[in-house]
């Protein structure tokens, strides 16, 4: 009987054996380069670039010579004759080219700059984005991690209860201890047999979550703990803030915006653009060559508008200011965050210390009050205390872990050093 509830108990517990194996461990490196791979995000940003190097084609192609061809056949009736010869052929194909080389156009070369430099804004907002998501796996590589501790300790806690109880029932079973002393320890198992179903529960939905940040199909488990370095300390404060791809995004804007200001000017100038247009009749007529040509220089002149240009001169200004003041923001909040960062790494530490030793010395009134209750001394309400909060203090330290770990991400992350 008992060979049979062992065979029908490891049938039940394979498929939750084969699904804990199935779940892919990676990398802290392995993570965020993934994530940077196959993040939607990162991919709209890649398309960005691919639309705004078209856009920098087509404008570039508006200010080079254009060549085009036109065929047309035309039939006429009643046809017209002098002398007996037809003045106009009945059927007669029109072949002609046109040939346009543009001479002056000062408003298309500086729309060619301005649209180059729409494709570095482009190129720095790819750069953002990698940013954004490395930080984003970073987190949730994190979060995997502080939650397997978080697990971890309330199953050592649920064994620990669990070896409590074992003790406080066979003293029972003995006539050495009382009922009181055993349901109580046998509640203190329940309680933590539930908290152990809800840390595996955020364990799990922390391992989905980096499985999609990381572009997989499946939950994603953490490798082992990432080791964060901190910033050269050599680096000045005004460049690391220059280095953040943040920051250097809206100096790319600001460039550009300012361009598209000071070429503003450039409308109001004149254009000069060479045209030749040959053409070949067949048949020819009377009174037409069978083939001919035309030159021109066409010279264009903007007189009036009616406030046109007037009024993109305006926006165009009015935009330079919008991003400049985001750029000062953000260079603002950039030199705030690092020392926040630096504070936080600094304050992180300190209260990872103190949440040790509080674990270390809730540990110890642990094993003296175990050792009173075995002793006679005390009842098992002061083991069962000592053990929660012995738990919790461990639980604490593991929080502190964690948020030394998030301080030191954070600080690479605005010192510009996270990614590399």
């Amino acid at each position: 009987m008992r060979r049979g509830l062992l065979v029908l108990g490891l049938a039940a517990a394979c498929p939750n054996l084969a699904a804990a194996q199935a779940i892919e461990r990676v990398t802290f490196e392995e993570a965020v380069r993934r994530a940077i791979v196959n993040h939607p995000t990162v991919e709209r940003a890649a398309a960005d670039i691919i639309r705004a190097d078209a856009v920098v084609q087509q404008v570039r192609a508006r200010a080079l010579p254009t060549i085009d061809a036109s065929l047309a056949t035309n039939v006429i009736d009643p046809v017209t004759r002098f002398g007996g010869s037809a003045i106009f052929p009945r059927t007669q194909t029109v072949t002609t080219a046109g040939v346009a080389l543009p001479l002056l156009v000062p408003v298309r070369w500086a729309e060619r700059n301005q649209a180059a430099d729409q494709l570095l804004v482009s190129q720095r907002g790819l750069d953002e984005a990698r940013r954004q998501v490395a930080v984003a796996a970073a987190q949730a590589y994190l979060a995997v991690m502080t939650e397997r501790r978080v697990l971890e300790l309330n199953e050592r806690a649920r064994d620990n209860a669990r070896a409590h109880y074992d003790y406080a029932n066979q003293r029972l079973q003995g006539g050495l201890g009382s009922r009181l002393n055993a349901v109580r320890a046998e509640q203190e198992v329940s309680s933590n047999e539930a908290r152990v179903e809800e840390a595996r529960l955020g364990m799990r939905r922390a391992q989905e979550a980096l499985g999609v940040m990381t572009g997989g199909d499946g939950p994603v488990d953490a490798a082992a703990d990432p080791v964060f370095g901190l910033p050269p300390p050599g680096a000045t404060e005004p460049e690391l803030v220059a280095g953040r791809e943040d920051v250097r995004m809206f100096l790319a804007r600001e460039s550009a915006a300012v361009r598209r200001a000071s070429d503003a000017w450039k409308d109001h100038l004149p254009s000069v653009t060479a045209l030749f247009t040959p053409e070949v009749l067949a048949p020819s007529g009377l009174f037409a060559n069978a083939r001919s040509w035309r030159a021109s220089v066409l010279f264009t002149v903007p007189l009036l508008d009616s406030g046109l240009r007037r009024g993109q001169t305006r926006e165009r200004q009015a935009l330079v200011g919008l991003v400049r003041a985001e750029r000062t923001n953000a260079e603002r909040q950039a030199r705030a965050d690092i020392r926040t960062a630096r504070e936080a790494v600094a304050a992180t530490e300190r209260a990872l210390a103190h949440a040790r030793r509080a674990a270390e010395q809730a540990n110890e009134v642990v094993g003296i009050a175990d050792i009173a209750f075995r002793e006679g001394a005390t009842t098992n309400i002061e083991v069962i205390d000592a053990q929660r909060r012995a738990r919790d203090a461990e639980t604490a330290a593991a929080i502190a872990e964690d948020a030394v770990r998030r301080a030191r991400l954070e600080l690479l992350v605005a010192t510009g050093q996270f990614p590399q």
